[in-house]
């Protein structure tokens, strides 16, 4: 995928895993879809990259594309793996830890 306007990407077929690549000791992002009701973001995870524990106002659908990952919700660990998804209730404390390679799809609905 090439270009950085959100806009490039209407009316084309994505294949989901190119949307952000992995890039070596971080997590990468890529906002697929941003609107007043709710937000689309790409994100791809290095081994051992994580986001630490923080909530969010509104519930979330984390979907795994590729790998493997660790979400914890209040405390509670979950393995996602590829072609699952988890829901990220709004106002728990969550956080999401790569111990391999992953990427996933977060979908945040807004009230």
């Amino acid at each position: 995928m090439t270009g950085n306007s959100r806009e490039d990407l209407k009316e084309k077929i994505l294949e989901v895993n190119d949307l952000v690549a992995y890039q070596p000791g971080t997590v990468a992002s890529r906002m697929i879809v941003f609107k007043k009701a709710g937000t689309i973001t790409a994100f791809s995870f290095d081994a051992g990259e994580g986001l630490s524990e923080h909530t969010a106002p509104f519930d979330a659908v984390l979907m795994v594309t590729d790998g493997v990952a660790e979400v914890q919700i209040a405390g509670t660990p979950f393995t996602v793996k590829t072609g699952e998804m988890i829901i990220l209730p709004a106002d728990k404390p969550h956080a999401v830890f790569a111990r391999e390679r992953f990427r996933m799809l977060l979908t945040m609905i807004r009230e």
